[in-house]
């Protein structure tokens, strides 16, 4: 072969080699978008399932339409003061006054009470301080739903019959056994309040309490307590205030939740030396 023959050949064998490195790449592109909008399907299709949970969130399974709720009458229940009925005050007269701020369907309230509920109920009987509560329904907005206007409305039935009935019904709805996840809906469900409440001594069986969840005595009482803590410039929820300086963990960032009995106790300490 000749010298010129075999520089042609080489130069042949040189084209088709990037044609087939081109062809290959072609083919490795052609599998990675593949893979790529596989992939992004798929994440859209679970965000749209999601989205369409949430959408299709149960709206309220208590069967309360909530914009009407609005213009009923406003029935405040017993043991409350104040021109709506929205101060619900636990303890001696002349004690130092907790403000706490919940909403029923908070995680995070849930794990507060489970970890110092019992704290908060033995502080009040001991004179330590009053409990005052505020409750809030902005996870219904965030959320979807009305779990937290609906068991707002049966705390507020629980209310009526005593303030120990409304402590022990809030300690069992917010119980590990019994809270639901966030984006669960269930205490939008009267059933479901009802099958907590048989756990409380005073509620169980009791039928007057029974008919005011039921009925939704309450709900336009809810509706009132909610525009309260709406209006009180508080932001999330748990939040603690002793003389109206809100509480934290000494030493913790910013924003860190009171959860434990510890960190309860020191910072109501700390606002009772004040």
């Amino acid at each position: 072969m000749s010298k010129r023959n075999s520089q042609e050949a080489k130069r042949a064998a040189r084209e088709r080699l990037r044609a087939e490195r081109e062809k290959q790449a072609k083919k490795d592109k052609l599998r990675r978008q593949a893979v790529v909008g596989g992939s992004v399907l798929a994440i859209l299709a679970v965000a749209g399932g999601i989205g369409f949970a949430v959408a299709n969130m149960d709206d309220g399974g208590s069967g309360t339409d909530w914009s009407a709720a609005a213009e009923k009458k406003l029935v405040k229940p017993a043991n409350t003061s104040g021109d709506k009925g929205t101060t619900i005050m636990i303890g001696e007269k002349g004690a130092p006054v907790l403000e706490i701020y919940e909403d029923m369907r908070c995680p995070t309230c849930a794990a507060f009470e489970q970890a110092s509920g019992e704290t908060v109920i033995k502080d009040v009987e001991d004179g330590k301080y009053r409990a005052s509560y505020t409750m809030a329904t902005f996870i219904d907005n965030m959320a979807r739903g009305s779990g937290s206007k609906n068991s707002l409305s049966a705390l507020g039935a629980a209310l009526n019959v005593s303030p120990d009935a409304f402590l022990e019904y809030k300690k069992a709805l917010y119980s590990e056994e019994n809270h639901p996840a966030e984006s669960e809906d269930k205490f939008a469900d009267d059933d479901y309040l009802l099958k907590v409440a048989e756990e409380v001594k005073e509620l169980k069986g009791n039928t007057e309490f029974e008919k005011d969840v039921t009925n939704g005595t309450f709900d336009r009482w809810a509706l009132e307590m909610s525009k309260k803590f709406d209006e009180s410039g508080v932001t999330g929820t748990p939040t603690f205030k002793m003389n109206g300086e809100k509480l934290t963990v000494e030493g913790a960032q910013e924003g860190a939740p009171i959860i434990t009995p510890d960190q309860l106790n020191a910072a109501v300490d700390r606002a009772l030396k004040k």
